[in-house]
């Protein structure tokens, strides 16, 4: 007679794997996530808030533990870490996790946004893309947050390519597509991490940067910068991403609960970020900065320029498939708006 044919023992087994189960449902899941953003500013704020409902809403199931200020160093060493089960998640840049899945870097490709009409036009369709394709490779995007449009910022005015010839130009490590367009300039920037752009700035390595205007004054960089080119070279966003193997521990219940308040907290700091960085720019403006923008002709000269990078890159870019979905959607925006 079989084992499992003894009713008896049958039922004990039955009771045995809901116990199990009971006891699976109520064990504590940490979920360890490093930024750079420094802790007291409004994102860890409202990070620290959702970690907190998050807590309440799965009676302690699910935890977010937060690694502020770059103390775990920077994306690249994030993403190593949380290879080695060190993290479980970062906050990082679109154009950082381009390594895993090139398609993120999407929304930062040089100089194909205009404005924030056509970021909120495209937004809805584009991110739920970025979701499912981030997802085959091993991560779930818990949310996408609006960092705001990048400027050339320095210390001297810059209108035109000769301009910015005579300066020491930084980006960040790892920006192929950036570098790529300033050296087709005739431009040699110079790559450093984040935490060393102050010192940088202090000593002269770097007189020019690129950088929304919430974080030139976040990171203190204002304080070295006398004028900023009022075009919008690219659109940043935080990703905030978890691995699926850690994640996929969690109930589907707590998942969900996790995705809702995340994606409801980043909703509301879209808003607050965009007018974070409009009050930035007044601030700005008091403290002396000047905001020139370049005449109609030489801003088309540079969007020549970005346009070559982007399809000499190719796939390194993004897909052509998703590429072509933007250029799709920018111009239906367009054709509304000019009607």
């Amino acid at each position: 007679m079989s084992y499992f044919t003894t009713p008896k023992r049958l039922i004990a087994l039955l009771m045995l794997i809901t116990s199990l189960a009971t006891f699976t449902s109520g064990f504590a899941m940490t979920i360890k996530i490093a930024t750079v953003a420094p802790d007291g500013t409004a994102w860890m704020k409202n990070m620290r808030a959702a970690a907190k409902e998050i807590s309440e809403k799965t009676a302690g199931r699910v935890k977010l533990k937060f690694y502020p200020g770059g103390v775990m160093g920077n994306d690249k060493s994030v993403m190593k870490k949380i290879r080695l089960g060190q993290l479980q998640g970062g906050a990082l840049t679109g154009g950082s996790l381009a390594v895993t899945y090139p398609d993120m870097q999407i929304y930062s490709l040089p100089m194909v946004f205009k404005n924030y009409d056509e970021i909120d036009y495209v937004r809805p369709i584009i991110d739920p893309l970025l979701k499912q394709g981030m997802k085959k490779k091993g991560f779930t995007i818990l949310g996408i947050s609006e960092g705001g449009f990048a400027y050339l910022m320095s210390n001297s005015t810059i209108i035109n390519i000769a301009d910015l010839k005579k300066h020491k130009l930084w980006i960040p490590e790892d920006d192929i597509l950036n570098e790529a367009l300033f050296r087709k300039m005739g431009v040699h920037p110079l790559t450093l991490s984040l935490a060393d752009v102050y010192t940088g700035l202090q000593t002269g390595l770097i007189d020019t940067i690129g950088a929304t205007t919430t974080g030139a004054l976040a990171f203190q960089w204002h304080t070295r910068i006398r004028s900023i080119t009022d075009v919008p070279l690219l659109y940043l966003v935080g990703v905030l991403v978890v691995d699926n193997k850690r994640f996929n521990k969690i109930n589907a219940a707590d998942q969900k609960v996790v995705i809702d308040v995340v994606q409801k907290t980043f909703a509301a700091m879209d808003k607050i970020n965009r007018q974070d960085n409009e009050k930035a720019r007044q601030a700005l403006i008091k403290m002396g900065t000047e905001f020139v923008r370049p005449e109609d002709s030489e801003i088309a000269y540079w969007k020549r320029f970005a346009d070559e990078v982007i399809q000499e890159t190719g796939k390194k870019a993004a897909s052509p498939e998703l590429y072509q979905k933007l250029k799709d959607l920018l111009a239906e925006q367009r054709s509304q708006t000019n009607k």
